[in-house]
């Protein structure tokens, strides 16, 4: 079975945007998200991992924070993409290659991924190089 077009475009503004879903959900919660963490990893995180499965650990690196606004988020036609690039600390030691992204819930530990798929081309990384997610990166609901 599968989710109506509106009903996909209202699920990605409710989790990247922050806008309720009238009659279903809203995010009046006590304490709601008003990020959502972006991580690298070095393999596939899988269904059952959370952010630090196979997260990257060079020197220096750290989950970006997007804000989940129209500022952080653009969604158009059941698709969602980055409004700005996603840049991560520049390395500042050790070397790997970030073959996943993922956006979850925390800036540290364990974290619930609410998204991930893949890197193409891979991120190689090594001191000086500054990682990037750029505005082409799509998350689709269909």
């Amino acid at each position: 079975m599968s989710k109506g077009n509106t009903f996909e475009n209202d699920l990605l503004e409710l989790i990247f945007n922050a806008t309720a879903i009238a009659n279903i959900a809203d995010n009046a919660g006590t304490s709601p998200l008003t990020n959502l963490y972006v991580a690298l990893h070095t393999s596939d995180p899988g269904e059952a991992g959370n952010q630090t499965t196979n997260e990257c650990a060079y020197t220096s690196y750290a989950r970006v924070a997007v804000a989940r606004t129209s500022g952080g988020w653009t969604i158009t036609a059941n698709s969602v993409s980055p409004t700005a690039n996603i840049d991560f600390p520049a390395a500042t030691g050790g070397t790997e290659t970030a073959t996943h992204v993922s956006i979850g819930t925390d800036s540290t530990g364990t974290g619930k991924i609410l998204y991930y798929g893949a890197i193409t081309p891979n991120i190689s990384i090594s001191t000086g190089v500054t990682p990037r997610i750029g505005t082409g990166t799509t998350i689709t609901e269909d």
